[in-house]
């Protein structure tokens, strides 16, 4: 049976891995690893189709050590045994250990002294958190790097090498396809890279030649082979981020009617995890600390929606939609941290004073850490008045409550409260 198109194309060495320069770019850890020969077993932790795999494979053929696959699910301890029997046997070996948050406790601790040995550099792959998932004993023993989603010119690159490939790709047939085609492929998988070669793969091998022998991927076809529809009236690519935009200006601009219009566009288009990530960033930039409780219901609105799936998830979104659109708006919390970070990249920071220092070290006293730091429970009020910023920040304010709805305007009594308290300190 022909191996899938994804399957094919997996990178042979670090340098055809597509997207994750954080990791593989030059100068990039797991590049320096490579390079130096010094491998250590790590865990890749990011959603499916994003190169976890094809780190491992690109690893293993840019140092030539063996590598195998198992999965932490459905593989046995005495699978784990032959891995390691073939490591004593001739070195090194890379185990791409799929689903590791699965691993179980037998096969964790025969695992466990092998690592330890260096004789065989495990891969861990997860779609889970591992700071949660995965056992500590385990973690201790790994590097963390998260692997992030491809971008839609990462994605599209490799679909064109893809169809240029004769030797592993879609290179033996004649195909021409639609510009606007290639961009609903590279933008309709949210990332995943398996899932765009294999929709390709599906849309290639599906549709008959026409006339002159060229097999012709229009819109229609792509739409059908990746089950996604396209955002309609979309002539020059942009109506995908305009109907985002529209979106969240909307919500901002409390039109729950225009609000529902926009994110039924989404739906219909199966934009689930753009739907799902506006969202959560609408809840916290616009709508914010004047009604905090929206945010948490937009998370479980969303995490409803993700076991649920299309088209029943468009319930829970709905809910979160108009619950945004109508709460009352703020942006204060993050205006104040935008403003606290334009100080800090403008290299304005200060050093943090004495008495705030970590003074939990031998030798901390002598340096004057900690000294005269006053514990705000043991006054009135839980406040004391004394100095936190930095000497040449000392007034600087960021934080501007608004009064647009309840819980800040109650923020916003409180931060009065504690300046007057500051202004009876100094007289």
């Amino acid at each position: 049976m022909t191996q899938p198109l994804a399957y094919r194309m997996r990178p042979r060495t670090i340098d055809e891995v597509i997207g994750q320069a954080h990791l593989v770019g030059e100068g990039k850890i797991i590049r320096r690893m490579v390079q130096a020969k010094m491998l250590s077993s790590m865990i890749l932790y990011g959603p499916p189709g994003t190169g976890k795999t094809s780190i491992a494979s690109a690893i293993a053929g840019s140092t030539k050590y063996a590598f195998r696959m198992l999965n932490a699910a459905v593989d046995s301890k005495k699978d784990l045994q032959i891995v390691a029997e073939e490591a004593r046997m001739s070195g090194t070996v890379i185990l791409l250990l799929d689903e590791i948050h699965r691993l179980d406790k037998t096969k964790q601790d025969f695992l466990l002294p092998h690592l330890e040995s260096g004789r065989i550099v495990m891969i861990g792959a997860t779609t889970e958190n591992p700071y949660i998932t995965i056992n500590p004993a385990i973690r201790s023993r790994t590097q963390i790097f998260e692997v992030k989603p491809l971008s839609e010119e990462e994605i599209t690159h490799s679909l064109l090498l893809a169809l240029k490939d004769t030797e592993r790709g879609l290179g033996e047939y004649k195909v021409e396809i639609e510009e606007n085609a290639l961009l609903h492929l590279s933008r309709a998988t949210n990332g995943d890279l398996r899932a765009a070669l294999n929709g390709l793969e599906l849309a290639v091998k599906s549709t008959c030649e026409n006339e002159k022998g060229v097999i012709s991927l229009t819109l229609e076809v792509v739409e059908e082979s990746v089950q996604r529809k396209a955002l309609t009236h979309d002539k020059d690519g942009d109506a995908h981020y305009d109907v985002i935009s529209a979106l969240q200006k909307s919500i901002r601009g409390s039109d729950v009617n225009a609000a529902l219009h926009y994110a039924a566009r989404l739906i219909e288009a199966g934009d689930l995890p753009i739907l799902s990530r506006r969202l959560l960033v609408i809840a916290f930039e616009d709508i914010g600390l004047a009604n905090p409780s929206a945010a948490q219901h937009t998370v479980a609105a969303i995490q409803a929606a993700e076991k649920l799936g299309f088209p029943e998830a468009r319930i829970p979104l709905a809910n979160a939609i108009v619950n945004l659109a109508l709460s009352p708006k703020s942006n204060s919390a993050y205006t104040a941290i935008d403003a606290a970070l334009s100080d800090i990249r403008r290299g304005n920071a200060g050093e943090v004073p004495d008495h705030l220092r970590d003074a939990h070290y031998k030798g901390a006293k002598s340096l004057g850490r900690g000294i005269n730091y006053q514990y705000p429970h043991d006054f009135p009020n839980e406040w004391v008045n004394q100095q936190y910023l930095p000497d040449k920040l000392k007034t600087r304010i960021y934080y501007e409550p608004k009064t647009s709805g309840k819980y800040e305007t109650a923020l916003k009594q409180r931060d009065e409260q504690i300046k007057h308290w500051k202004e009876g300190a100094r007289e």
